[in-house]
């Protein structure tokens, strides 16, 4: 289990390590570095997702481990509360950063002809504070869309006991 504690609130997940291995060990080599401590949600979709991990307030990116490979064709579905890895549009690029959907997405699923996006874990505490940040205002900054106005900042994000 990990806790996400930000200026919003606090969130939990849990990780499916049987259906995606090496984006949980990605995502844990991350969180056990403290990577994503003072990092911010930079991307805000309403009623789509919410993405961080990658940038610091001022909108700077942070220097990522290589790429991971796509686990998208494990099964799961990029549903409500459920985090993927953000990626390029090539399939293999994913790093640091990663969204959680806000309804059911199937077009982010893995099909016949969209490889998709990797599902990893799930919310399982707090989407009232994860649909909270979905509501924040956004803008345009430093030549990004879908930015929040005031920065939603991950203070911390680490392990606790199950």
């Amino acid at each position: 289990m990990i806790r996400f504690e930000t200026t919003l609130g606090d969130f939990t997940i849990e990780f499916f390590e049987k259906d995606a291995p090496l984006s949980v060990a990605n995502f844990l080599r991350y969180i056990d570095e403290g990577f994503f401590d003072g990092t911010i949600f930079h991307r805000i979709v309403p009623g789509f997702v919410i993405q961080g991990g990658g940038f610091t307030e001022d909108m700077t990116q942070k220097k990522n481990h290589p790429p991971v490979k796509n686990e998208a064709d494990n099964g799961r579905k990029n549903a409500r509360g459920t985090l993927s890895m953000a990626r390029t549009n090539d399939i293999n690029s994913a790093t640091s950063q990663f969204f959680i959907n806000l309804k059911d997405n199937e077009s982010l699923d893995h099909s016949r002809g969209n490889f998709g996006y990797a599902v990893f874990a799930r919310v399982t505490e707090g989407m009232d504070v994860v649909d909270k940040i979905a509501a924040v205002q956004t803008g345009r900054k430093r030549g990004f869309d879908d930015v929040p106005v005031d920065a939603v900042i991950m203070k911390s994000v680490r392990r606790i006991a199950a």
